[in-house]
């Protein structure tokens, strides 16, 4: 896939200066960017085990009341 991008004159000096010490083109140092990031959405918050867990409870209790009522307990007095 191409695609075009705008960076601003800063971003493109460092990123020259990377490339020339890594002796790699601008285009692959992006590839390697975009595959370094790509793993760290994958383990977003929204895969955590947590999430999720009231919805298959019996509990007859709202879970943002839930909620509500456990932060009281949390405010000073």
């Amino acid at each position: 896939m191409r695609t075009i991008i705008d960076l601003p004159e800063e971003q493109i000096r460092a990123l020259d200066e990377f490339c020339r010490r890594k002796k790699i083109s601008r285009a692959e140092a992006v590839r390697q960017a975009v595959a370094h990031l790509l793993p760290k959405t994958k383990s977003s918050w929204r895969n955590h085990p947590a999430v999720g867990l009231w919805q298959g409870s019996k509990s007859k209790v709202d879970s943002v009341q839930y909620v509500r009522r456990i932060r009281k307990e949390w405010e000073r007095k």
